[in-house]
């Protein structure tokens, strides 16, 4: 069940990804596989585990906007948390410069967004909604750099379907980059995010922390396609668990088609 669950989500992702050169303005698309040894937050039992994860994610933009979105495929090397699980998030934004057709924005705001986020968790039905601003940002030798500020709200299906339990709404504050570098003849990148979710409370009353995740990647470019690296991964407050920080490297290996 495992493999076919694995590769269900691949086929379904790759189909979307496929016409996207052709509907769309520009499109990027990129493989991941990672390997490290996460932190089980103590709701769950505490110790560590040594995770496989495959990710599959796309960016494309078109005449409003751009979207991004990706699927994560956690596979435990050990029993207990998350044997396999399915996570996946999604981001459309609205560029305010293109559909009013002059620039909106000015010194380090290159533009303003309106951004609609979804986020979706399979083993813990867990479903986010993420309304908010996007502010692309200025910065020089930056690809691209991005602030975002939503709301996080919660409607998922609870702790009676199986899943976790419902919380209160919050919020999100969330940065994402990409800084591309050369040494000599070799090419690199520093790329990932930051993010920050506010504090809430279960449907039990129970605080959840807000918390705090780091997640950049260094990579190497070896081919046109191919990029190896490591992700380092800082969680302070791991998955609101206020008695977990999660300081991590995972190995990293990039398909990019």
């Amino acid at each position: 069940m495992r493999i076919l669950a694995r590769a269900a989500a691949l086929t379904l992702l790759l189909a979307a990804c496929a016409p996207s050169a052709h509907a769309f303005e520009w499109s990027d698309s990129e493989l991941h596989l990672q390997y490290g040894q996460l932190d089980v937050p103590s709701f769950a039992g505490g110790g560590k585990g040594k995770h496989l994860i495959t990710t599959l994610q796309n960016a494309h933009g078109w005449k409003y906007g751009d979207n991004f979105f990706f699927l994560d495929m956690l596979d435990s090397r050990e029993s207990g948390f998350r044997d396999f699980d399915l996570y996946s998030e999604w981001y459309s934004n609205f560029s305010l410069s293109r559909i009013a057709g002059r620039k909106i924005g000015g010194g380090l705001v290159r533009d303003i967004g309106l951004v609609l986020g979804i986020n979706w968790a399979d083993d813990a039905n867990v479903v986010n909604y993420l309304p908010g601003v996007r502010l692309s940002l200025d910065l020089k030798g930056f690809a691209f750099a991005n602030l975002d500020i939503t709301g996080y709200i919660d409607d998922g299906e609870g702790f009676a379907s199986g899943g976790a339990p419902r919380e209160s709404d919050s919020f999100m504050v969330h940065l994402s980059f990409a800084r591309p570098f050369s040494l000599g003849e070799r090419s690199f990148s520093l790329e990932g995010h930051i993010e920050y979710i506010g504090s809430r409370r279960n449907r039990f009353g129970d605080r959840v922390d807000g918390w705090l995740l780091a997640q950049p990647q260094l990579r190497w470019r070896v081919t046109e396609r191919l990029w190896l690296g490591i992700e380092y991964q800082y969680w302070m407050n791991k998955l609101g668990d206020g008695a977990t920080d999660e300081n991590t490297v995972l190995a990293l290996l990039v398909w990019q088609f």
